[in-house]
């Protein structure tokens, strides 16, 4: 038994409990209770105690868009690389960074931004992997480095054409060979998708070819109109907007995650609402790479799609996207009330209702039966914290960096801010001379 109390407890239940002075009880996997420090600790006189120091305990947060193999690019210089557009960004850094990738590198960086997560407060991460350098075994090295940190985790591999239709192929075996793998395991703690890039490096032919290896049950991770030049060439090969291209291929439904969905028009909005297919924004990504803001307000208040929120590589910190994306929507729409209520819909409620499509465990609340996945973070606050303005002491007042602890399916991952089990000095030893020989081979 473990209990993490004395601090400030957000449950994000359907009621919004919360405490001043709260406590959740861990038994195993799952959480045993929740209620005050003093009733818990009379409840359960023998349990190992976590003190939160009068900070705030909270569920742990889930990253709905990463991609890890981005991890070794922090700082990393390209000969030649000057990009104009988006499409020069993939082509002169992402795509030669992911035709170097080797499995050593895979797994290196697998283990760092999942100590990255684990330090931020994240329990739980949906990844979208490529290396083309080395297809084969690539998600079991993110899946070892994800069982070595314990982080929840659901990966898939970015099947593409853009390097030709047998590693086309070798990319689709690897999903179908996690996505068995996975569905064998039986901890709820790894997942698998179908891993799609973009449309516009799909012919129709690959896209059935990715549909014939995906069993029931399992759905598409897919990048959707995240530039202009994705719907061009959809309208120009096909003579069709993406989003119903893909609806004609039987790629939409409940258990797919379309990323982005910038340029994407009203009636391919209702299709995405219709099939209940899943959308993920991505604010700080999307600035970075100037391609524009997508309509996520419009999307989630007119047309009820369900929108998650992700960092699509940028970082492990949800929280910055959370910053991010509450400016993108006011700032592009001019309207001082966008993105006040949207932005933590997506990440506290919307987050956890899409992961639990593919976990079993309820997600992202602190409830009777719900996983033991908690965080306490190491916030005191100029203000008073109530029951109706915890979100804004997060947005305004928290991040990352102020996690403290952290516990992954009952088990304690980080503690007083020292990661356990870890040798952290040599992790972080290892990935950079491992990144050290990524950006020589990339140079060569």
């Amino acid at each position: 038994m473990l209990l993490i109390g004395n601090g400030r407890l957000i449950t994000r239940d359907k009621e919004g409990t919360f405490f001043d002075n709260g406590c959740v009880a861990i038994e195993g996997q799952k959480i045993k209770a929740v209620g005050t420090t003093t009733d818990l600790r009379k409840e359960f006189p023998e349990a190992e105690f976590i003190d939160a120091k009068g900070g705030v305990i909270m569920p742990g947060f889930i990253n709905m868009h990463n991609h890890i193999y981005s991890t070794f690019a922090r700082g990393l210089s390209i000969n030649g690389y000057h990009p104009k557009n988006f499409m020069d960004i993939l082509e002169g850094q992402w795509w030669r960074i992911d035709r170097t990738l080797n499995l050593e590198d895979s797994y290196h960086s697998a283990k760092v931004a999942y100590l990255d997560s684990i330090k931020n407060g994240v329990t739980t991460v949906f990844d979208h992997h490529a290396s083309y350098g080395a297809i084969e075994g690539s998600l079991t090295q993110l899946s070892n480095a994800a069982d070595e940190l314990g982080v929840r985790t659901c990966l898939c591999y970015e099947v593409s054409d853009r390097d030709g239709e047998e590693k086309m192929k070798i990319a689709v075996k690897e999903n179908a060979d996690f996505i068995k793998a996975s569905a064998a395991r039986t901890d709820d703690m790894q997942k698998a998708m179908m891993g799609m890039h973009a449309a516009f490096t799909l012919s129709d032919k690959s896209l059935e070819h990715c549909a014939a290896y995906t069993p029931e049950g399992v759905g598409y991770h897919i990048h959707i109109a995240e530039d202009i030049a994705d719907v061009y060439d959809s309208l120009a090969k096909y003579g069709k907007p993406i989003v119903n291209r893909l609806y004609d291929l039987g790629i939409l439904g409940k258990q797919t995650m379309a990323g982005h969905c910038i340029h994407i028009n009203p009636h391919e909005m209702e299709l995405l609402r219709d099939t209940e297919t899943m959308v993920v924004t991505n604010p700080e990504s999307n600035m970075g790479n100037a391609v524009g803001c997508p309509p996520a307000m419009r999307m989630l208040n007119e047309y009820g799609i369900l929108m998650g929120l992700g960092t699509d590589g940028y970082t492990n910190d949800v929280t910055e996207s959370y910053k991010v994306g509450n400016l993108i929507h006011k700032h592009h729409l001019a309207d001082p009330n966008a993105a006040w209520a949207e932005i933590p819909q997506m990440l506290f409620n919307n987050n956890p209702q899409m992961a639990n499509r593919y976990f079993e465990k309820k997600l992202g609340a602190l409830e009777v039966e719900a996983a033991a996945d908690v965080i306490v973070l190491d916030y005191k606050g100029p203000t008073p914290m109530t029951k109706d303005n915890y979100n804004a002491h997060i947005l305004f007042g928290m991040n990352g960096g102020v996690v403290t602890d952290t516990i992954i399916n009952g088990e304690i991952r980080m503690r007083n801010r020292e990661v356990q089990g870890i040798d952290e000095e040599k992790l972080w030893h290892d990935a950079q001379i491992q990144a050290q020989s990524l950006w020589s081979r990339i140079n060569r």
